[in-house]
């Protein structure tokens, strides 16, 4: 079985919250979804855990932050292209995101833009060259 990542996140309105992050570009994964979670899968491999308040706090008794006021995380989301950095965003604001909480980054191989979410988690999404990633034939 390969790694898997699942980031587990808290948060206020679970309806609010599982369209933002469907509108990143995840799907819900219905077998570990419910009335107090949204699964959300980015790939085979990585997925983000909503949880309400109440059933976050099954898996933890430290008091829940707020990352409206306090930064707790860097998370970045790679998309295909500079064009779907933009795209992914413009969408992620339709469903209720904030645009550009941080500046934008331009690298010329890297580029991205961020989203806060509804309850202040900040996503970076960003694009970078696979030739910049892979390196050049003759370096690789």
């Amino acid at each position: 079985m390969p790694k898997m990542i699942f980031v587990n996140l808290p948060v206020r309105d679970l309806a609010a919250s599982t369209t933002l992050y469907l509108a990143l570009g995840g799907t819900l994964n219905p077998q570990f979804s419910g009335e107090q979670s949204s699964s959300i899968m980015f790939s085979d491999a990585i997925g983000v855990m909503l949880l309400t308040h109440a059933h976050y706090g099954v898996f933890t008794k430290r008091p829940i932050g707020d990352a409206r006021r306090d930064s707790q995380v860097l998370l970045a989301l790679s998309v295909d292209s500079r064009d779907a950095v933009d795209a992914t965003l413009a969408r992620a604001v339709a469903a209720g995101g904030r645009a550009d909480p941080n500046p934008a980054q331009d690298h010329g191989f890297m580029f991205s833009r961020s989203v806060e979410d509804p309850d202040g988690y900040v996503w970076e999404i960003m694009w970078m060259d696979p030739a910049a990633i892979a390196g050049t034939p003759e370096t690789a």
